[in-house]
């Protein structure tokens, strides 16, 4: 029913237009108020990814020590950490359709990201941005520098490379 939520939106519009006796003509169509929902599903979508594949990574470990914890942060709408071994894979929203990545050892500053085309970099090496474009008809995609990624390369990319940075 989630992907029928826009006829919702679209009936609401409606019948507020009725009530109100105000005709909207904007072409808008929703998808600027739908930026941030879409922001909120995927950092969702990938918070789940995180928490599936720390799972199988802990259940796997023969030792309670070294695990993966995953923690929302609080005062943000789904904002989330990786947490090992003093070492934070943090991702944020910074705004509707830009999600931040960074790399954070306690005790430290960020992790400098190096750069090379295999290891994401951006303008200030801290952090790592992945922006929503809008297409044809509204569709909306996530990239990184131009180049459309996609949920399980993004998750296995940056856990192999927590776990590796994380590792005492």
């Amino acid at each position: 029913m989630e992907k029928m939520s826009w006829i919702k939106e679209l009936v609401l519009s409606e019948q507020k237009m009725e009530d109100d006796g105000v005709v909207d003509f904007s072409l808008d169509y929703g998808f600027s108020a739908n930026l941030k929902t879409e922001s909120v599903q995927f950092i969702q979508n990938l918070k789940t990814a995180f928490i599936e594949t720390s799972s199988v990574f802990n259940q796997l470990r023969s030792s309670t020590e070294g695990t993966v914890k995953i923690y929302g942060i609080s005062g943000t709408e789904a904002d989330f950490m990786l947490f090992r071994n003093g070492y934070k894979l943090i991702f944020s929203i910074k705004e509707p359709g830009s999600l931040s990545i960074r790399f954070h050892n306690i005790g430290s500053l960020v992790t400098q990201i190096s750069s090379t085309d295999q290891n994401p970099s951006t303008q200030d090496n801290n952090e790592a941005l992945i922006l929503a474009t809008t297409g044809p008809f509204g569709e909306l995609s996530w990239r990184y520098q131009g180049q459309e990624v996609k949920t399980p390369n993004m998750v296995k990319y940056y856990f192999s490379r927590f776990i590796k940075e994380s590792t005492r």
